[in-house]
Protein backbone atom coordinates (compact mmCIF):
# COMPACT_ATOMS: atom_id res chain seq x y z
CA UNK A 1 0.00 0.00 0.00
CA UNK A 2 1.03 3.24 -0.59
CA UNK A 3 0.56 6.26 1.63
CA UNK A 4 1.36 9.79 0.23
CA UNK A 5 3.05 12.33 3.12
CA UNK A 6 6.53 13.97 4.10
CA UNK A 7 6.24 13.30 7.67
CA UNK A 8 8.58 10.35 7.52
CA UNK A 9 10.57 11.15 5.36
CA UNK A 10 11.47 14.07 7.08
CA UNK A 11 12.16 12.78 10.44
CA UNK A 12 14.15 10.17 8.51
CA UNK A 13 16.81 12.60 6.56
CA UNK A 14 16.29 15.21 9.90
CA UNK A 15 15.91 18.97 9.87
CA UNK A 16 19.88 19.63 8.45
CA UNK A 17 20.17 21.06 4.98
CA UNK A 18 21.58 18.78 2.86
CA UNK A 19 25.44 19.62 1.71
CA UNK A 20 24.34 19.14 -2.10
CA UNK A 21 21.53 21.10 -4.37
CA UNK A 22 19.25 19.49 -6.64
CA UNK A 23 17.59 19.33 -9.64
CA UNK A 24 14.14 17.96 -9.14
CA UNK A 25 11.78 16.50 -11.77
CA UNK A 26 8.37 15.34 -12.00
CA UNK A 27 6.12 14.61 -14.60
CA UNK A 28 3.83 11.39 -15.90
CA UNK A 29 6.54 10.52 -18.91
CA UNK A 30 9.87 11.14 -19.84
CA UNK A 31 11.09 12.07 -16.11
CA UNK A 32 13.88 9.10 -16.30
CA UNK A 33 14.86 10.33 -19.62
CA UNK A 34 15.05 13.81 -18.73
CA UNK A 35 17.19 12.94 -15.85
CA UNK A 36 19.34 10.81 -17.39
CA UNK A 37 20.16 13.78 -20.29
CA UNK A 38 20.79 16.33 -17.28
CA UNK A 39 23.24 14.07 -15.01
CA UNK A 40 24.90 13.24 -18.13
CA UNK A 41 25.41 16.88 -19.28
CA UNK A 42 26.41 17.94 -15.71
CA UNK A 43 29.43 14.78 -15.52
CA UNK A 44 30.59 16.45 -18.98
CA UNK A 45 30.86 20.05 -17.40
CA UNK A 46 33.57 17.94 -14.38
CA UNK A 47 30.28 18.39 -12.07
CA UNK A 48 30.36 15.90 -9.03
CA UNK A 49 26.64 14.99 -9.94
CA UNK A 50 24.94 12.13 -8.27
CA UNK A 51 21.54 10.70 -9.42
CA UNK A 52 18.16 9.46 -8.43
CA UNK A 53 15.64 7.43 -10.29
CA UNK A 54 13.06 4.86 -10.21
CA UNK A 55 12.06 2.21 -9.72
CA UNK A 56 15.34 0.37 -10.30
CA UNK A 57 16.26 -1.54 -13.61
CA UNK A 58 17.90 -4.72 -12.33
CA UNK A 59 19.30 -4.26 -9.14
CA UNK A 60 17.81 -2.13 -5.93
CA UNK A 61 21.01 -0.15 -6.18
CA UNK A 62 21.10 0.89 -9.71
CA UNK A 63 18.32 3.69 -9.24
CA UNK A 64 21.39 5.61 -7.57
CA UNK A 65 24.61 6.47 -9.91
CA UNK A 66 27.58 8.72 -9.11
CA UNK A 67 29.13 10.27 -11.99
CA UNK A 68 27.24 8.48 -14.50
CA UNK A 69 28.10 4.76 -12.78
CA UNK A 70 25.67 2.97 -10.63
CA UNK A 71 26.37 3.03 -7.17
CA UNK A 72 28.46 0.10 -4.79
CA UNK A 73 26.59 -2.25 -3.78
CA UNK A 74 28.57 -2.71 -0.35
CA UNK A 75 28.15 1.11 -0.51
CA UNK A 76 24.32 1.30 -0.68
CA UNK A 77 23.90 -1.96 1.72
CA UNK A 78 25.95 -0.04 4.21
CA UNK A 79 24.06 3.28 3.81
CA UNK A 80 20.70 1.12 3.16
CA UNK A 81 21.35 -0.59 6.52
CA UNK A 82 22.22 2.68 8.84
CA UNK A 83 18.61 4.41 7.56
CA UNK A 84 16.99 0.87 8.58
CA UNK A 85 18.28 1.22 12.01
CA UNK A 86 17.22 4.60 12.31
CA UNK A 87 13.73 3.69 11.07
CA UNK A 88 13.62 1.17 13.69
CA UNK A 89 14.94 2.78 16.69
CA UNK A 90 12.78 6.10 16.34
CA UNK A 91 10.02 3.67 15.23
CA UNK A 92 9.55 5.97 12.18
CA UNK A 93 7.83 2.85 10.16
CA UNK A 94 8.72 4.67 6.67
CA UNK A 95 7.69 3.15 3.12
CA UNK A 96 10.42 1.07 1.14
CA UNK A 97 10.62 4.36 -1.02
CA UNK A 98 10.74 6.67 1.96
CA UNK A 99 13.86 4.27 2.69
CA UNK A 100 15.43 4.43 -0.19
CA UNK A 101 15.16 8.29 -0.49
CA UNK A 102 16.59 8.82 2.42
CA UNK A 103 19.38 5.71 1.49
CA UNK A 104 19.78 7.64 -2.03
CA UNK A 105 20.60 11.24 -0.27
CA UNK A 106 23.06 10.06 2.24
CA UNK A 107 24.89 8.39 -0.07
CA UNK A 108 24.99 11.57 -1.93
CA UNK A 109 26.49 13.41 0.94
CA UNK A 110 28.72 10.87 1.34
CA UNK A 111 30.24 10.66 -2.13
CA UNK A 112 30.63 14.67 -1.69
CA UNK A 113 28.84 15.64 -5.31
CA UNK A 114 27.83 19.08 -5.68
CA UNK A 115 24.27 18.23 -7.59
CA UNK A 116 22.02 15.43 -7.52
CA UNK A 117 19.19 15.07 -10.18
CA UNK A 118 16.13 13.65 -8.43
CA UNK A 119 13.53 11.97 -10.03
CA UNK A 120 10.16 12.40 -8.17
CA UNK A 121 8.67 8.44 -7.31
CA UNK A 122 5.03 9.32 -7.27
CA UNK A 123 2.93 12.52 -7.74
CA UNK A 124 5.14 15.60 -6.61
CA UNK A 125 3.42 17.03 -3.62
CA UNK A 126 3.81 14.87 -1.28
CA UNK A 127 5.95 12.40 -2.80
CA UNK A 128 9.29 11.68 -0.12
CA UNK A 129 11.62 13.30 -2.59
CA UNK A 130 9.53 16.67 -2.05
CA UNK A 131 11.17 17.05 1.32
CA UNK A 132 14.18 18.92 -1.18
CA UNK A 133 13.78 22.45 0.15
CA UNK A 134 15.88 24.34 -2.29
CA UNK A 135 16.33 22.93 -5.30
CA UNK A 136 18.31 25.03 -8.35
CA UNK A 137 15.45 24.06 -10.94
CA UNK A 138 12.74 21.76 -11.00
CA UNK A 139 11.43 20.21 -14.41
CA UNK A 140 7.79 19.44 -15.05
CA UNK A 141 7.47 16.65 -18.18
CA UNK A 142 4.35 15.84 -19.61
CA UNK A 143 1.27 15.24 -17.73
CA UNK A 144 -0.96 12.00 -18.83
CA UNK A 145 -3.17 9.86 -16.53
CA UNK A 146 -1.66 7.52 -14.47
CA UNK A 147 -1.73 6.54 -11.05
CA UNK A 148 -5.32 8.53 -10.81
CA UNK A 149 -6.55 7.20 -7.50
CA UNK A 150 -3.48 8.40 -5.54
CA UNK A 151 -3.34 12.06 -7.71
CA UNK A 152 -7.38 12.42 -9.33
CA UNK A 153 -8.57 10.78 -11.92
CA UNK A 154 -8.38 14.28 -14.14
CA UNK A 155 -5.54 16.20 -15.81
CA UNK A 156 -5.57 19.52 -13.17
CA UNK A 157 -5.87 17.28 -10.51
CA UNK A 158 -3.10 15.32 -11.50
CA UNK A 159 -1.28 18.66 -12.97
CA UNK A 160 -1.82 20.12 -9.46
CA UNK A 161 0.17 17.33 -7.75
CA UNK A 162 3.06 17.31 -10.19
CA UNK A 163 3.52 21.46 -9.65
CA UNK A 164 4.05 20.65 -6.02
CA UNK A 165 7.32 20.17 -6.71
CA UNK A 166 7.37 24.34 -7.87
CA UNK A 167 9.24 26.11 -4.45
CA UNK A 168 9.77 30.17 -3.87
CA UNK A 169 12.24 31.71 -5.81
CA UNK A 170 13.20 28.98 -7.81
CA UNK A 171 13.16 28.95 -11.68
CA UNK A 172 11.27 25.69 -13.25
CA UNK A 173 11.04 24.56 -16.92
CA UNK A 174 7.92 22.70 -18.20
CA UNK A 175 7.00 21.06 -21.29
CA UNK A 176 4.16 23.71 -22.65
CA UNK A 177 3.01 21.05 -25.39
CA UNK A 178 1.09 19.52 -22.23
CA UNK A 179 -2.48 20.68 -22.71
CA UNK A 180 -3.79 24.04 -21.66
CA UNK A 181 -5.04 22.66 -18.80
CA UNK A 182 -2.26 21.57 -17.50
CA UNK A 183 -0.36 24.62 -17.96
CA UNK A 184 -2.66 26.29 -16.37
CA UNK A 185 -2.38 24.54 -13.13
CA UNK A 186 1.31 25.06 -13.65
CA UNK A 187 1.53 28.54 -14.03
CA UNK A 188 -0.90 29.31 -10.73
CA UNK A 189 0.84 27.34 -8.69
CA UNK A 190 3.75 29.10 -9.80
CA UNK A 191 2.14 32.69 -9.60
CA UNK A 192 0.62 31.79 -6.16
CA UNK A 193 3.81 30.61 -4.29
CA UNK A 194 6.38 33.10 -6.09
CA UNK A 195 8.52 30.66 -7.82
CA UNK A 196 10.92 31.58 -10.01
CA UNK A 197 10.80 32.28 -14.20
CA UNK A 198 8.62 29.47 -15.39
CA UNK A 199 9.89 28.46 -18.83
CA UNK A 200 7.66 27.12 -21.01
CA UNK A 201 9.41 24.58 -23.68
CA UNK A 202 7.81 24.70 -27.15
CA UNK A 203 4.35 25.83 -26.27
CA UNK A 204 3.97 26.93 -29.69
CA UNK A 205 2.97 23.71 -32.36
CA UNK A 206 5.36 21.81 -29.49
CA UNK A 207 8.54 22.41 -31.42
CA UNK A 208 11.27 22.58 -29.20
CA UNK A 209 13.02 25.91 -29.19
CA UNK A 210 16.30 25.70 -27.83
CA UNK A 211 19.51 26.57 -28.85
CA UNK A 212 20.35 22.55 -28.49
CA UNK A 213 18.99 22.13 -31.79
CA UNK A 214 21.82 24.58 -33.63
CA UNK A 215 24.16 21.91 -32.69
CA UNK A 216 22.55 18.29 -32.37
CA UNK A 217 20.68 17.09 -36.19
CA UNK A 218 16.83 17.76 -35.07
CA UNK A 219 15.86 14.29 -37.24
CA UNK A 220 17.95 11.90 -34.96
CA UNK A 221 15.29 12.28 -32.14
CA UNK A 222 11.66 11.02 -32.19
CA UNK A 223 9.69 14.44 -31.03
CA UNK A 224 9.13 13.31 -27.85
CA UNK A 225 12.90 12.93 -27.31
CA UNK A 226 13.51 16.67 -28.62
CA UNK A 227 10.91 17.59 -25.98
CA UNK A 228 12.77 15.75 -23.07
CA UNK A 229 16.22 16.46 -24.39
CA UNK A 230 15.16 20.47 -24.76
CA UNK A 231 13.85 20.33 -21.01
CA UNK A 232 17.23 18.50 -19.71
CA UNK A 233 19.60 21.12 -21.46
CA UNK A 234 17.22 24.19 -20.83
CA UNK A 235 17.35 22.88 -16.58
CA UNK A 236 20.82 22.00 -17.26
CA UNK A 237 21.69 25.43 -18.34
CA UNK A 238 20.19 27.33 -15.50
CA UNK A 239 21.64 24.85 -12.24
CA UNK A 240 24.90 25.61 -13.83
CA UNK A 241 24.24 29.29 -14.50
CA UNK A 242 22.73 28.93 -10.47
CA UNK A 243 25.90 27.28 -9.13
CA UNK A 244 28.34 30.01 -10.79
CA UNK A 245 29.45 27.64 -13.93
CA UNK A 246 29.23 27.87 -17.36
CA UNK A 247 27.22 26.27 -19.75
CA UNK A 248 28.95 25.51 -23.18
CA UNK A 249 26.62 24.13 -25.73
CA UNK A 250 28.26 21.97 -27.48
CA UNK A 251 29.75 19.94 -24.72
CA UNK A 252 26.07 19.53 -23.64
CA UNK A 253 25.22 18.53 -26.95
CA UNK A 254 27.95 15.85 -27.47
CA UNK A 255 26.78 14.78 -24.01
CA UNK A 256 23.07 14.00 -24.60
CA UNK A 257 24.14 12.08 -27.43
CA UNK A 258 26.16 9.80 -25.90
CA UNK A 259 23.44 9.49 -22.90
CA UNK A 260 22.08 5.72 -22.83
CA UNK A 261 18.72 4.94 -20.78
CA UNK A 262 17.48 1.44 -21.22
CA UNK A 263 14.30 0.56 -21.28
CA UNK A 264 13.07 3.57 -23.68
CA UNK A 265 13.15 2.41 -27.62
CA UNK A 266 15.70 0.42 -26.87
CA UNK A 267 17.59 -2.13 -29.23
CA UNK A 268 18.66 -5.36 -27.54
CA UNK A 269 20.02 -8.42 -28.92
CA UNK A 270 17.98 -12.08 -27.85
CA UNK A 271 20.46 -14.80 -29.84
CA UNK A 272 22.13 -15.46 -26.50
CA UNK A 273 18.67 -16.42 -25.12
CA UNK A 274 16.33 -17.73 -28.13
CA UNK A 275 18.30 -17.73 -31.20
CA UNK A 276 17.07 -14.59 -32.84
CA UNK A 277 19.60 -12.92 -35.32
CA UNK A 278 17.14 -9.50 -35.49
CA UNK A 279 17.24 -6.91 -33.15
CA UNK A 280 14.42 -6.55 -30.54
CA UNK A 281 12.64 -3.26 -29.71
CA UNK A 282 12.72 -3.24 -25.64
CA UNK A 283 10.19 -0.14 -24.61
CA UNK A 284 8.85 0.06 -20.90
CA UNK A 285 5.56 1.94 -21.69
CA UNK A 286 3.05 1.40 -19.11
CA UNK A 287 0.26 4.15 -20.08
CA UNK A 288 -1.64 5.30 -23.03
CA UNK A 289 0.34 8.49 -23.47
CA UNK A 290 3.29 6.11 -23.41
CA UNK A 291 1.86 3.85 -25.53
CA UNK A 292 0.89 6.26 -28.25
CA UNK A 293 4.68 7.51 -28.40
CA UNK A 294 5.69 3.37 -28.77
CA UNK A 295 2.89 2.84 -31.42
CA UNK A 296 4.10 5.49 -33.38
CA UNK A 297 7.19 4.82 -33.56
CA UNK A 298 6.79 1.06 -34.66
CA UNK A 299 4.28 1.99 -37.30
CA UNK A 300 6.82 4.43 -38.42
CA UNK A 301 9.94 2.44 -38.23
CA UNK A 302 8.67 -1.39 -38.17
CA UNK A 303 5.90 -2.35 -40.29
CA UNK A 304 7.77 -1.74 -43.02
CA UNK A 305 8.53 -5.25 -44.28
CA UNK A 306 4.77 -6.42 -44.73
CA UNK A 307 5.21 -8.81 -41.71
CA UNK A 308 3.30 -8.64 -38.82
CA UNK A 309 4.20 -6.97 -35.65
CA UNK A 310 4.83 -9.42 -32.72
CA UNK A 311 4.46 -8.15 -29.42
CA UNK A 312 5.79 -9.48 -25.80
CA UNK A 313 3.77 -7.54 -23.33
CA UNK A 314 3.02 -7.78 -19.67
CA UNK A 315 1.37 -4.80 -17.48
CA UNK A 316 0.82 -3.83 -14.11
CA UNK A 317 -2.63 -4.69 -12.13
CA UNK A 318 -4.13 -0.94 -11.75
CA UNK A 319 -2.47 0.04 -15.05
CA UNK A 320 -5.20 1.10 -18.12
CA UNK A 321 -4.59 -2.38 -20.05
CA UNK A 322 -7.38 -1.95 -22.50
CA UNK A 323 -6.14 1.87 -23.11
CA UNK A 324 -2.38 0.43 -23.44
CA UNK A 325 -3.86 -3.09 -25.89
CA UNK A 326 -5.85 -0.94 -28.36
CA UNK A 327 -3.03 1.69 -28.86
CA UNK A 328 -0.43 -0.68 -29.20
CA UNK A 329 -2.19 -3.51 -31.56
CA UNK A 330 -2.92 -3.48 -35.12
CA UNK A 331 -5.07 -6.00 -37.16
CA UNK A 332 -3.03 -9.43 -37.48
CA UNK A 333 -0.69 -8.58 -35.03
CA UNK A 334 0.77 -11.39 -33.16
CA UNK A 335 0.78 -11.07 -29.29
CA UNK A 336 2.47 -13.31 -26.55
CA UNK A 337 1.04 -11.92 -23.23
CA UNK A 338 2.69 -13.09 -19.97
CA UNK A 339 4.16 -11.95 -16.51
CA UNK A 340 6.47 -10.69 -14.02
CA UNK A 341 8.22 -12.07 -10.63
CA UNK A 342 8.16 -9.88 -7.31
CA UNK A 343 9.77 -6.38 -7.33
CA UNK A 344 12.65 -6.26 -4.54
CA UNK A 345 11.44 -3.33 -2.69
CA UNK A 346 7.99 -2.86 -4.19
CA UNK A 347 5.84 -5.60 -2.76
CA UNK A 348 2.40 -3.39 -3.97
CA UNK A 349 3.33 -3.96 -7.38
CA UNK A 350 1.57 -7.33 -9.36
CA UNK A 351 1.84 -8.06 -12.69
CA UNK A 352 -1.96 -8.28 -14.36
CA UNK A 353 -3.16 -11.91 -15.40
CA UNK A 354 -1.85 -12.63 -19.03
CA UNK A 355 -4.51 -14.98 -19.72
CA UNK A 356 -7.21 -11.39 -18.95
CA UNK A 357 -4.27 -9.39 -21.08
CA UNK A 358 -4.83 -11.95 -23.90
CA UNK A 359 -8.52 -12.29 -23.67
CA UNK A 360 -9.36 -8.20 -23.88
CA UNK A 361 -6.54 -7.95 -26.53
CA UNK A 362 -8.66 -10.52 -28.73
CA UNK A 363 -11.94 -8.37 -28.35
CA UNK A 364 -9.95 -5.49 -29.38
CA UNK A 365 -8.43 -6.67 -32.72
CA UNK A 366 -8.03 -9.35 -35.03
CA UNK A 367 -4.90 -11.50 -34.09
CA UNK A 368 -3.19 -14.03 -36.11
CA UNK A 369 -1.37 -15.59 -33.40
CA UNK A 370 -2.05 -15.05 -29.85
CA UNK A 371 -0.31 -16.98 -26.81
CA UNK A 372 -0.76 -16.50 -22.81
CA UNK A 373 2.62 -17.60 -21.27
CA UNK A 374 1.85 -16.29 -17.41
CA UNK A 375 5.06 -17.17 -15.18
CA UNK A 376 7.71 -17.65 -17.70
CA UNK A 377 9.57 -14.89 -19.05
CA UNK A 378 12.00 -16.72 -20.63
CA UNK A 379 9.54 -19.09 -22.51
CA UNK A 380 7.47 -16.40 -22.96
CA UNK A 381 10.48 -14.63 -25.47
CA UNK A 382 11.35 -18.44 -27.18
CA UNK A 383 7.78 -18.56 -28.03
CA UNK A 384 7.66 -14.85 -29.50
CA UNK A 385 11.05 -15.26 -31.18
CA UNK A 386 9.19 -19.14 -32.95
CA UNK A 387 6.32 -16.80 -34.02
CA UNK A 388 8.00 -13.56 -34.98
CA UNK A 389 9.96 -15.59 -37.54
CA UNK A 390 12.33 -12.69 -38.98
CA UNK A 391 9.85 -10.40 -38.46
CA UNK A 392 9.73 -6.96 -36.24
CA UNK A 393 9.61 -8.40 -32.44
CA UNK A 394 8.56 -5.52 -29.73
CA UNK A 395 8.48 -6.16 -25.41
CA UNK A 396 6.44 -3.62 -23.90
CA UNK A 397 4.00 -3.01 -21.35
CA UNK A 398 6.02 -2.45 -17.99
CA UNK A 399 9.25 -1.11 -17.06
CA UNK A 400 9.30 -4.67 -14.57
CA UNK A 401 9.00 -6.48 -17.66
CA UNK A 402 11.85 -4.82 -19.40
CA UNK A 403 14.27 -5.28 -16.02
CA UNK A 404 13.01 -9.58 -16.21
CA UNK A 405 14.29 -9.47 -20.06
CA UNK A 406 17.62 -7.21 -19.53
CA UNK A 407 18.39 -9.17 -15.82
CA UNK A 408 18.13 -12.45 -18.38
CA UNK A 409 20.25 -11.57 -21.03
CA UNK A 410 22.83 -10.39 -17.71
CA UNK A 411 22.56 -14.13 -16.47
CA UNK A 412 23.24 -15.71 -20.44
CA UNK A 413 25.90 -13.32 -21.08
CA UNK A 414 27.67 -14.21 -17.83
CA UNK A 415 27.15 -17.86 -18.70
Amino acid sequence: MIVLGLAKISRLIGNSVLPWKAIHVAGTNGKGSVCAYISSMLHACAVPCGRFTSPHLIDKWDCITINEKVVERSLFQRVADQIQLKNDREKIRASEFELLTATAFEIFAKEKIKIGVVEVGLGGLLDATNVLRDPLVTVITKIGQDHETLLGNTLPAIASQKAGILKPGVPSVVDGSNPAEVLKVVQARSKEIEAGNLACIGERNGEAQSGLWDVLPRSQYQRHQQMNATLAYEATVIALERSGLSAEPSKLATAIQKTVWPGRLQTISLKSLTGRNEPVLLDGAHNAQSAAVLASYVDESMRTGGKPVTWLIATSKGKDRQGILSILLRPNDNLMTTGFGPVDGMPWVEAASPDDSLGQARMLTQLYESWSIPGDVRLALTRATKVSEEGPLVIAGSLYLVSEVLRLLRQSDRM
